[in-house]
């Protein structure tokens, strides 16, 4: 008997739970067209940055200040910057929708909220199936408290929420002073999905020129546990689907997170890694899986070694390793 994969994240059907998630593979139609052939359940596609409209717009107002331009003039060139980015993107949605056959999840990532629905509302017309908030405050803003870059995310949430009907999650780190009140403060917002965590870009030194050097842009294995811990300490206990992030880099880190209790997951390094063809081995690992424990669905071990689910839920809590885990 075929295994069934199919589950549901934020009100869309999945052929199975492997999402591609936002990078260059899935910037252009082209890409979205090859992981839906792979047979990926579903996209994010790559995200338009706040930072890098700002950026360009910057450098264009400082352009137009040396030759002189009238305000009249910036008012343009911030109108033009801005409407472009969004056509150009809602260009994308509505090319990949035509190519995938799969659901296409958009993706906005800004450092602030004065942008968002414009964005969101821009996206949806588009035709996107979904939006993905993915938020940002780092802890290192030493001037705003935890409770201030707290509200941020509420405030963005419930700006977006009524801006648009199409399914929102959202993206997080996991740096909150208490993580997981905070998620489940979060799923009762009116988002329909969490997606645990967003991974920074690392950083590290040059040694030999003694600068700063960018760090590996690609998770591991390793990184699988934080939102492993994470998914399975919440299931049951949010009010949304929960999508695992990071360190997913197999079919048995795919076959981890659903047993925590994930719905969908989002991959990108090991894509980066294999190709989009490595969707399928991850797959064929999944269903190897589910045959040889008599699983028929996807949805039938779902949450299984979730903490709500567990004779010994004290040992999802655990931080210092035991004579226990040492053998």
């Amino acid at each position: 008997m075929m295994a069934d994969l199919t589950t549901e994240y934020l009100g869309l059907k999945l052929r199975n739970p492997i999402i591609v998630g936002s990078s260059g593979l899935t910037a252009a139609a082209a890409g979205v067209r090859e992981a839906a052939l792979a047979g990926a359940g579903a996209v994010v596609l790559k995200s338009i940055f706040e930072e890098e409209i700002a950026l360009e717009h910057e450098e264009a107002m400082a352009g137009a200040v040396r030759r002189g331009a009238s305000r009249e003039a910036w008012e343009y060139y911030d109108y033009e910057l801005r409407g472009r980015t969004l056509a150009q993107y809602a260009d994308l949605i509505r090319e990949a929708r035509s190519e995938a056959g799969i659901p296409v999840i958009a993706s906005v990532n800004c450092s602030w909220s004065h942008e968002w629905t414009q964005y969101a509302r821009a996206i949806e017309d588009a035709g996107a199936d979904a939006l993905e908030l993915n938020m940002y405050f780092l802890p290192s803003d030493l001037a705003r408290s935890s409770e201030e870059r707290e509200l941020a995310y509420f405030s963005v949430v419930e700006r977006v929420r009524t801006a648009v009907r199409i399914p929102i999650a959202l993206k997080i780190s996991p740096y909150f002073t208490s993580l997981g009140r905070v998620i489940q403060r979060l799923s009762r917002s009116g988002v329909q999905g969490l997606v645990l965590f967003n991974r920074f870009a690392s950083l590290d030194f040059d040694l030999e020129k003694v600068t700063l050097a960018a760090g590996s842009p690609l998770s591991t294995s390793a990184e699988l546990g934080t939102s492993l811990r994470w998914v399975a300490l919440m299931a049951n206990r949010v009010s949304c689907d929960l999508c695992a992030s990071t360190g997913v880099t197999d079919g048995a880190a795919v076959v981890k997170q659903v047993l925590a209790g994930a719905r969908a997951v989002e991959v990108v390094s090991a894509f980066y890694r294999g190709g989009l063809g490595h969707v399928r081995r991850m797959l064929a690992d999944v269903e190897q899986w589910m045959a040889a424990h008599d699983y028929s669905t996807v949805a039938g071990f779902r949450g299984r070694l979730s903490q709500a689910a567990s004779e010994d839920p004290a040992a999802f809590e655990r931080v210092q390793f035991l004579k226990r885990y040492g053998g």
